[in-house]
This record gives C-alpha cells, sequence and structure tokens, in this order.
C-alpha cells in the first residue's frame, strides 16, 4: 500500500449502508457512470449468514463489482469492526492507495477504514442519516470525523447542503436528478403490468421505500375519503410492522419492482404521490422521485418538504398540501384540467438541464480541481 505520489485514481471503492440491489437510486446512478472511467467496487454492510469464520463474496453487477462480508451471527460490534478491518486489508493488500478513490455513503464505514489514506476522500452526504430510524448512536461522531477527512463533499440536495456547509470548505450541493429518456418512456403509454391494469378507476400513485418517512395516516385517510379512488403502492416496507398499514380496499400494494419497470406502472397513473411525514427524518430530504414523476408527464402531489417546495413548488410544477383535505383538493384540480400543455412545456424546461450524466460530470470536474490540473483524466 506504498504510495506513489502522482499516479491519479483508476479504482473507486464505495461503502455504503444501501445494497446495491435493494432500491435504483443515487448511489447506483452516479456509480455505474464513474465505472465508465475506472474500476468501481461497491462494498456493502455486513450479512450475519456466515457458519463460521469471516469472508467476502464479489460479484459482478455490470461494469462494476459488488463486495459483501459474510460473518457468522452474533458478534459484538468491536468484533464485526475489527473482522472488516481484516477483510479490507486482504481485499487491499496489494493495492496501491495513490490510485485509489474512497466514497462513503456511510459514515460508519469510518469505524474499519480511518487508517487508509486514498488519493481522495469523497463523502456523499445523500441524506441526514443520524435522524433516521434506528441510526446508530456513535454516527453523528463518525460524520464529524469523515467530514475532518473527506477531501470533497457532496450532498443529496440544497437544504442538506445549508444545514453542512460550515462544517466543510470543499463542499458542494448536488439534488436529486434524473434519466429523462427511461421515465419519459411513460408518456408514449405502454401497456400497464397486469397487477395494474386489472385495477379500475383512477389512480393515485407511489414508489419508494415505505418507511418511517412515509405518511400511512395521510394515504388512509386519502382512501377512507374517497373510496372511489385507487391508490397504488409500490415498494419494499421497511422498519415499520406491516400491520400498522391501512388495508381500505382501494389501496393496493404491489411490492418492489425493478427501475425498469416503473415507467409501465407510471403510465397508468392519474396523479404521483410524495406523502412524506414532516419529522426529523424528512427535514433534508431531496426525493429523487419528484423529477421522475415529471419526465413521466404525471402530475404531482407532495408534502411541503423544503426540497420539493422550492424549486418544484413555488415554479408551480408540483402541487403542495399538508394535510388529505388539501391533497384531495389538489388531486381534484388535477383530474379536472383538461389541457396540460403549458404545464408539461415548463416541466421539460425545468428538467431539460438536469441529468444524471451532467451532476456525474460535475462531479468529476470537481475531482479534477482537486488533483490541480484539469487536463487530468481520472481514468488515465
Amino acid at each position: 500500500m506504498k504510495s506513489t505520489g502522482s499516479t491519479p485514481p483508476r479504482h473507486l471503492l464505495c461503502f455504503s449502508h444501501l445494497r446495491w440491489d435493494f432500491v435504483f437510486q443515487r448511489p447506483q446512478h452516479l456509480l455505474s457512470r464513474f465505472a465508465k472511467d475506472m474500476k468501481v467496487y461497491f462494498f456493502e454492510e455486513p450479512m450475519f449468514d456466515a457458519a463460521e469464520g469471516a469472508y467476502l463474496t464479489l460479484s459482478s453487477r455490470g461494469a462494476l463489482d459488488v463486495i459483501v462480508p459474510h460473518m457468522p451471527h452474533g458478534l459484538d460490534d468491536q468484533t464485526v469492526s475489527r473482522l472488516l478491518t481484516q477483510l479490507l486489508d486482504d481485499f487491499l493488500d496489494t493495492a496501491v492507495l495513490d490510485e485509489w478513490i474512497f466514497w462513503y455513503y456511510t459514515p460508519m464505514a469510518l469505524k474499519f477504514t480511518e487508517k487508509y489514506k486514498p488519493k481522495v476522500l469523497v463523502y456523499d452526504c445523500m441524506d441526514e442519516l443520524s435522524a433516521f430510524k434506528f441510526a446508530p448512536v456513535e454516527l453523528v461522531g463518525l460524520e464529524k470525523k469523515l467530514m475532518a477527512k473527506a477531501d470533497l463533499v457532496f450532498t443529496g440536495g440544497y437544504s442538506l447542503y445549508e444545514a453542512k456547509k460550515q462544517q466543510h470548505s470543499n463542499i458542494f450541493p448536488f439534488p436529486s436528478s434524473i434519466e429523462k429518456e427511461h421515465f419519459a418512456k411513460a408518456r408514449r403509454s405502454p401497456a400497464q403490468p397486469a397487477d395494474q391494469s386489472q385495477i379500475n378507476g383512477v389512480k393515485l400513485g407511489f414508489y419508494g421505500v415505505i418507511d418511517e418517512r412515509f405518511d400511512i395516516e395521510l394515504i388512509g385517510n386519502i382512501a377512507t375519503q374517497r373510496p372511489d379512488w385507487q391508490i397504488i403502492l409500490i415498494g419494499p416496507v421497511v422498519k415499520i410492522a406491516e400491520d400498522v398499514l391501512p388495508k381500505n380496499n382501494n389501496i393496493h400494494y404491489l411490492g418492489q419492482k425493478t427501475y425498469q419497470e416503473l415507467p409501465a406502472y407510471l403510465s397508468g397513473w392519474d396523479v404521483a404521490l410524495i406523502p412524506f411525514q414532516l419529522n426529523e427524518s424528512t427535514r433534508f430530504i431531496s426525493p429523487t422521485k419528484t423529477p421522475e414523476y415529471l419526465a413521466a408527464g404525471v402530475p404531482v402531489v407532495s408534502t411541503p418538504i423544503r426540497d420539493v417546495v422550492k424549486p418544484y413548488g413555488i415554479r408551480k410544477l408540483v402541487r403542495i398540501g399538508e394535510n388529505a383535505n388539501d391533497f384531495i383538493k389538489a388531486i381534484d384540480a388535477e383530474l379536472a384540467m383538461v389541457n396540460r400543455k403549458v404545464w408539461l412545456k415548463n416541466v421539460d424546461n425545468f428538467l431539460y438541464t438536469i441529468s444524471w450524466d451532467d451532476t456525474y460530470q460535475k462531479m468529476s470536474k470537481h475531482i479534477h480541481s482537486l488533483l490541480n490540473d484539469n487536463s487530468i483524466s481520472i481514468a488515465s
């Protein structure tokens, strides 16, 4: 692991609290693009399924590799960190760290990576993880250490940037972006998937993780007040018990779908929903689904999440409601719209300069600038 002092990064090692195959979102969009220019490894949190001993598995996901630590069940935190350090030592045994970027989505990974000194260390702070349900108590302290150690910090939205900007001198906001051409497929009215096509009536839809941020009461009240509306909920249920979910006959839980399937579901929705609670866990979120819904040409009603209100709400691209009555009024207004040409034109004008390709290019430029040579190619 001796440093050469001059070789540009050829490898990127990402440490994530999210699993690669869970939901296709910010990490997958960005790292898939970095993988076109360098070798990318996605290091997941451990799975406690090993019969004995600890080991790593490495599997290909197209242009990048996913690394999963496997450990016996019942280990204490100190032992887990020690074993992760040993496994990472073995993985990086012949690596020249001056050729590596370390990319963090979770400060918790610092518990077993703090000793390493890669060429560039990036913290892509996509959420305020300390506010999430079941967040480890040491997360806040580890984030402070990660901020001090990082060469670059990116944030998942403008409100998160405002909250963190005093903690680092090289920090930049990168809100949720989009693959417009993918979600625009919904505008061409493809055939709806079988589990949705059999649902008749006005369709209101949501896709994403259904967890402590999701406003269960809001959805239940809308369903109760308007039993003629069909509410489609797509995504895994995480960190909350399924028995607390509303069971109205007009609420349909269709489970998790792939990223490739989403436009077909969107094509059948009359209105898309962003029904997040307003609490500490949603204070700084920038929902990726906002521009995705819009690119699909589907009207959107959202609770007043700060990064949805500004810019989408103030530009009248998304309707904002605080409670079930507000949502119902907003949905009724959208259903009554006969001509959406002006709205669609405004949506397309706003989304014109937004893309994950552009986000990737801008992040790369910040890395190039950090290396003090704007002409350098990271992959060279």
